[in-house]
């Protein structure tokens, strides 16, 4: 079942959060490991690359698996984690009922076929910022990570498919109340797995915290 919320590699952004951490406790950062920084430190932590999205395939990130072996995919592990009204769970983990809130455009649903599940951070731009560079294993849990509640997020169909694959460069969501929260989850999401970003998707973030609190953010390392 889904935990509750709480090459290009990793090491270039895995020794500045090192470096961010007390004497006390400081080393260098390794898979597994929790890490807590301001989002603003965290986005100065990521590595500025170019982007190349040379060779990607969706079908390279195989998404939407069962690892648990529960009956349940990946997408009905998010639809049962942040339904509003929780549905009734039937045969093959058939889902009816229930009622999700989509962030992204400040709309509510009651109809499970109406909500897609968004990688938060786009497979592609995951392709762009490293992932071309993973094994298929690695990319399989990328695009089922169940560990951090941020990585995916049910919304409407309607936001998902106009977002597609666009970094904050050049979509954000229309409900503007819910932009710091994008933000700071998509720099959280690209520190938990060592993705890079290019420079003007950090200029966008970094215009986007600026109306914005300087949020703590906590996250275990996939990578």
């Amino acid at each position: 079942m889904r935990p509750t919320r709480a090459a290009v590699t990793a090491s270039a952004v895995l020794s500045v959060l090192a470096a961010l951490f007390t004497p006390a406790t400081a080393h260098a950062a390794v898979p597994g490991d929790t890490v807590s920084l301001p989002v603003d430190d965290a986005l100065a932590a990521l590595p500025v690359r170019d982007e190349d999205r040379t060779g990607y395939e969706r079908t390279k990130f195989r998404h939407w698996t069962d690892a648990d072996h529960d009956g349940c995919s990946t997408r009905n592990e998010v639809l049962l984690e942040e339904a509003v009204t929780a549905p009734e769970q039937g045969a093959r983990c058939r889902l009816t009922g229930g009622s999700w809130y989509s962030p992204y455009d400040d709309t509510y649903f009651t109809v499970a076929r109406g909500l897609d599940i968004d990688h938060l951070v786009p497979l592609a731009e995951a392709w762009d910022s490293g992932a071309s560079n993973w094994t298929a294993g690695e990319r399989e849990a990328y695009a089922n990570d169940l560990g951090d509640t941020r990585a995916l997020i049910a919304v409407s169909a309607a936001s998902n498919r106009s977002k597609a694959d666009q970094d904050p460069a050049t979509w954000q969501p229309p409900a503007t109340g819910y932009r710091c929260t994008y933000a700071t989850d998509w720099i959280t999401v690209k520190t938990r797995w060592g993705l890079t970003i290019d420079t003007t998707e950090q200029n966008a973030l970094a215009s986007l915290l600026t109306d914005c609190p300087n949020t703590p953010i906590e996250v275990t390392l996939a990578r």
